[in-house]
């Protein structure tokens, strides 16, 4: 949970001078050298990061890691603002949150699609090769787009698909709209396969319609997916290899890419799990407390079915935020439980709750590591 710091600067007239802020707040002068957040160490440790806001009340709403922070005033000016404690290592994805709508940071420019923004401890590892965009740029997108329709899932998907370096094996991106129009996957891809720490590979951008159905430990997405669209596919003239399939995904994604490589092994047998939501059974979602049933849930329980030799060809990294408190024993059952089964594994976490600004670095890493990367490399 997260603290505004009430206070901290009141009653001062160059309130924001420890964050690198000349000039009384709301002035002409403090307003052309505003640029937040900005952190200073806090007492105990972390941080105390200063968010500002132009014009009218509003409050900060963080993605999964704390309840919303409200603004306060700076006497009667235009100028809003909020000290907010953070821990150290920590990235997150937060918009403010005004009356009528959601709005990106103006004062920030990294940004996670038009009303996103992200903010970053000064001691969060960086994330090399995704670039920094405003939340106002147009995403570039993969010249080549399919229209899956699926005679198993019904209905009808945009799905694109971007070689990059000349393409190699498929990398299918679960949740792929986000990895399109928040955070550009494409770009980062291309920006690791360039400096030679990732072989080239054709990333599948495939888009979720409902999640919770699509991703839970049901076989229709996987049949769907061997037998519709990667063949559509190999038969789209894109350079790929889909006989050496990667699938990554995320929290849901996550579960249901690991399923797929306990069910369908001849199909996946390399995964880049980032949050997987390993609390998972069929009744979960209905209960008050879905992270209080069983460790490791459905997928635990797989595991522990399975002899070393069905696992012994299965390649997977796990990593989880390092702030996901309620998600991490989860996910230590099901890393142990597969390293156990004879699988190769890799664990790490991020400085980051159940968000994908955390998850983005991770995303390179490991499906280079999957990919038989050295460790290391990212």
């Amino acid at each position: 949970m997260t603290d505004a710091v009430p206070g901290l600067a009141a009653d001062r007239e160059n309130a924001f001078v420890a964050y690198g802020l000349p000039g009384k707040p709301g002035t002409d002068e403090f307003w052309a050298a505003a640029g937040t957040p900005a952190s200073v160490p806090a007492d105990g440790g972390g941080w105390v990061t200063l968010f500002l806001w132009r014009g009218s009340p509003a409050s900060i709403e963080f993605e999964s890691w704390s309840e919303p922070v409200p603004l306060r005033r700076w006497g009667d000016t235009d100028c809003w603002y909020a000290e907010v404690r953070m821990p150290a290592r920590l990235r997150v994805t937060y918009r403010f949150l005004t009356d009528d709508a959601a709005y990106a940071d103006p004062f920030n420019p990294v940004g996670a699609g038009g009303d996103r923004s992200i903010a970053a401890t000064p001691d969060a590892p960086a994330q090399p090769h995704w670039p920094v965009i405003g939340a106002d740029v147009v995403m570039p997108l993969p010249l080549t787009r399919l229209r899956w329709t699926s005679e198993r899932l019904g209905g009808r998907r945009t799905v694109r698909v971007h070689p990059v370096g000349g393409g190699g094996p498929v990398v299918l991106l679960l949740d792929g709209d986000d990895w399109l129009y928040l955070h550009p996957a494409m770009t980062a891809f291309d920006s690791a396969v360039a400096s030679g720490e990732m072989p080239p590979v054709t990333l599948v951008f495939l888009p979720s319609k409902d999640r919770e159905a699509e991703f839970a430990c049901r076989p229709d997405l996987w049949e769907a997916i061997r037998d519709e669209l990667l063949p559509l596919v190999a038969e789209s003239g894109v350079p790929c290899d889909p006989d050496r399939l990667v699938v990554a995904g995320q929290s849901l994604g996550g579960l249901s890419a690991v399923y797929a490589a306990l069910e369908f092994p001849e199909l996946v047998s390399r995964v880049a799990c980032q949050s997987g939501s390993f609390w998972w059974t069929p009744d979960a979602m209905g209960l008050a407390d879905p992270f209080g049933g069983p460790l490791g849930g459905a997928i635990a329980a797989r595991l522990r079915d399975r002899g070393a030799a069905e696992l012994a060809g299965l390649r997977v990294a796990f990593d989880v935020g390092e702030h996901e408190t309620r998600m991490l024993p989860h996910c230590e059952s099901v890393e142990a439980l597969a390293s156990e089964g004879g699988a190769a594994v890799r664990v790490s976490r991020s400085p980051a709750g159940h968000d994908r600004a955390g998850w983005r670095h991770a995303l390179l890493r490991d499906v280079a590591w999957v990919l038989g990367a050295p460790r290391g490399a990212l």
